[in-house]
């Protein structure tokens, strides 16, 4: 009982200061810190009460104590690039907030451990901590990052550095903790130069958490966690695709409440924010006439044009819920000026969960899962539709059965171009494709066919193109959500055959690795190194 009313007690403390600080006014009121009396427990100190607001154009600077928490400069909010190939950097766009409970030896342990699930905004628990584990000093050329969540959500999220070297295969080099729980890992990326990953929380809005966490692995064997933000305008990371000259664009499928319309972030080569597309008029009406729930990215930087695709509007995977809001669209854009060019439709979508572009393609097509009929359509972006907009969708291939209203449909497409794969959440399935002619695509795996899997979703191909990478698990948001897949919580390498088809083999069983110490794991995505020509590393 005590922990509960700890816990309610520092919510409302936080969201009272939140709500009574003024963007308006030329300075944003200071407050001392404060105390919080629970009788029969210690006294708690509430640490940072001091919470930067964002100021609105034109105000004065508020010489914050927080020196370290950069102040957005919004001036150009509705004053984007448009007709430019470059756009203006500013400073660092984002927020990073301490955790709003700090870890009190003998006070927060039963809060973490009895706090009870709340309908939306959970209580900002500080994670458990986690016993020492016994890793490995091999040193593997080919190397597997699993963004993992702790299966009991209160042990902190970690990043999982295993072996996929055959003769070492699953053998686990080192573990990296976050200092935050519940944040249900998503999706993972690297740098372009195999420095830095990034990768996302699904839920860490929920408990006002940082939502992207930075690793840095310069060391590509001992990984180490570097920082944590959060954005201005949006949340719920996910896609992650890297910029050449160093930093990150990341779909934020939802505003900074979880609701639509999200944003296309950009990040500075340390993972700071910069940007949160688009910043223009035009492509803020668009985003604000449709549902913009960006999940797929894909980015042609040749060619200067990207594809997001919109899948679901967050909070409506909550409870209570009317039903999920699912997206039919894809925006196209401008990189060069980060505007958006088109929205294109998909009919009957129900969510478009992934969109890539098919490698050599010359027409730069790409493919985008259609999540409700379970269909993979292709995208033709420089082609115009009857009414001149550019960007044409057509149907490529039915995934049948099995597809239908799968709750999640990602996929990969190999270097050549030649393959392409596709799981099947709910359809507990991974389809292969030969899409060498796309006027005539060839199923290369038995539909009927029960596979060893259970609940597919985030899949790569290796570098070296012999095996294929699945996580068994999506989502498991808990009794507060409408959405909680079957999963194995296995990370499957699955050898690619000749003819592209596929072999299932190997694992690693991260449930039963990490049940003792973690209360179990929830490995969402992956990142693969291959060092196996030190000149030519491949960061994927």
């Amino acid at each position: 009982m005590h922990a509960s009313l700890v816990g309610f007690a520092l919510l409302g403390h936080f969201v009272s200061h939140l709500v009574s600080a003024s963007p308006i006014g030329d300075n944003i009121i200071k407050r001392e810190p404060t105390s919080i009396n629970i009788p029969g427990l210690p006294k708690i100190e509430v640490p940072n009460p001091n919470l930067i607001v964002p100021v609105l154009p034109g105000n004065k600077d508020i010489g914050s104590k927080r020196a370290d928490l950069p102040i957005p400069d919004l001036s150009g909010l509705l004053s984007g690039a448009k007709g430019s190939d470059k756009t203006t950097k500013r400073a660092p766009l984002d927020i990073s907030l301490d955790p709003l409970i700090p870890l009190i030896p003998g006070v927060t342990v039963p809060l973490t451990e009895n706090a009870p699930p709340l309908p939306i905004l959970q209580v900002p628990t500080p994670p458990l901590e986690s016993e020492p584990f016994e890793v490995s000093n091999i040193k593997p050329k080919k190397i597997g990052y699993f963004w993992t969540g702790a299966g009991d959500n209160k042990h902190k999220d970690f990043l999982v550095t295993t072996s996929l070297d055959d003769d070492t295969f699953g053998t686990i080099i080192d573990i990296c903790d976050v200092p935050s729980s519940g944040n249900s890992p998503h999706h993972l990326g690297s740098s372009a130069d195999g420095k830095l990953l990034v990768g996302g929380g699904l839920l860490s809005l929920l408990k006002t958490q940082d939502t992207a966490f930075y690793f840095d692995v310069s060391d590509p064997y001992n990984p180490k966690f570097d920082h944590s933000n959060r954005g201005v305008l949006s949340s719920i990371v996910d896609e992650i695709r890297a910029k050449p000259d160093g930093g990150f664009f990341i779909t934020y499928m939802g505003s900074a409440a979880g609701t639509a319309p999200g944003r296309l972030v950009e990040t500075d080569p340390a993972g700071n924010i910069i940007h949160e597309w688009p910043e223009d008029v035009a492509g803020t009406l668009n985003i604000l006439g449709e549902q913009f729930s960006p999940h797929g990215l894909s980015i042609d930087f040749d060619k200067g044009i990207a594809l997001t695709s919109d899948f679901v509007v967050p909070y409506t995977i909550l409870k209570p819920t009317t039903g999920i809001q699912r997206a039919n669209t894809l925006r196209l854009w401008n990189i060069n000026s980060r505007t958006i060019l088109s929205t294109i439709h998909i009919p009957h979508g129900a969510g478009i969960q992934d969109v890539k572009f098919i490698p050599g393609n010359p027409e730069s097509a790409a493919l985008a899962t259609a999540v409700g009929p379970g269909e993979v359509w292709i995208i033709y972006p420089f082609r115009t539709g009857p009414d001149g907009t550019q960007g044409v969708a057509e149907l490529l291939y039915s995934l049948g059965p099995k597809a239908v209203d799968s709750m999640a449909i990602y996929s990969d497409i190999s270097a050549d171009g030649k393959l392409a794969y596709f799981t099947l959440t709910l359809g507990n399935h991974v389809a292969a494709l030969d899409i060498s002619d796309l006027s005539n695509v060839r199923r290369l795996d038995d539909p009927s066919e029960t596979q060893p899997i259970i609940g597919p979703h985030y899949v790569k191909i290796s570098p070296d193109g012999k095996n294929l990478l699945v996580t068994g698990y999506f989502v498991q948001a808990g009794d507060i959500s409408v959405l909680n897949t079957p999963a194995d919580y296995k990370g499957h390498w699955i050898d690619i055959l000749e003819d592209g088809s596929l072999s299932f083999n190997r694992t690693i069983d991260f449930e039963n690795v990490f049940t003792r110490t973690r209360g179990g794991a929830r490995p969402h995505s992956v990142v693969i190194f291959d060092l196996t020509d030190p000149e030519k590393p491949v960061f994927y």
